[in-house]
């Protein structure tokens, strides 16, 4: 019987192996606030990356005392786990914008079961919409590109030249640690950094 058991789970693992590979859901987790350590389905889609729980720690201590009350802007909302994280620790409101119409139709399913209100999922392409000029501004902004598109410097450049930025916004960048950040917006300042791997994340704030 010992025996069999253990062909069993071998044959379980293999199942769930197969199941990554072939594209079934993975999960994000909340880390705190109201809804900590609740967990959440996120689709495979080609250049989808969440952030992981060790960067995400750290990002939001370094947003400790500005997540509360502020306006969120993801960008490449993906899986959404940023924007998740900040209404969880009581953000005024948040805009995901993402491309893809599936993950978009996803994203608002994970909103709807967390019984969240207080955001809205644009179905999108952000550097498109960000070319517009802007309606509403952001105290807080998110920016997790895919990696090697050529997108996060575009989308940097456009945040700031359509005035999607309110004084003093704090904008947060992930990205492959070779981006070169030299055309960065001249009036952002880069508050935090650091480098992991192949990941380089940083923070800014505009003057």
């Amino acid at each position: 019987m010992k025996q069999a058991k253990s062909t069993v789970k071998r044959h379980s693992a293999g199942e769930k192996r197969l199941a990554a590979v072939a594209g079934a859901p993975g999960e994000v987790r909340v880390i705190s606030g109201k809804w900590r350590g609740r967990k959440l389905a996120v689709l495979n889609a080609e250049g989808l990356r969440p952030t992981t729980d060790r960067v995400k720690e750290t990002l939001f201590n370094w947003l400790m005392h500005d997540i509360s009350g502020a306006t969120v802007l993801d960008c490449f909302a993906g899986s959404g786990s940023l924007a998740i994280e900040a209404l969880s620790r009581y953000a005024a409101h948040a805009t995901l914008v993402e491309r893809d119409a599936g993950l978009a139709r996803h994203l608002k399913q994970n909103l709807q079961k967390l019984k969240c209100d207080n955001a809205q999922v644009i179905n999108q392409d952000c550097l498109s919409l960000l070319s517009t000029m802007a309606t509403k501004q952001y105290n807080v902004v998110f920016i997790d590109p895919p990696f090697r598109k050529g997108l996060a410097l575009p989308c940097c450049q456009a945040l700031e030249q359509q005035q999607w930025l309110a004084d003093n916004a704090l904008v947060y960048l992930e990205t492959e640690k070779e981006l070169i950040t030299a055309q960065m917006p001249a009036n952002w300042r880069l508050l935090k950094e650091k480098i992991a791997g192949q990941l380089a994340y940083r923070l800014y704030q505009r003057s």
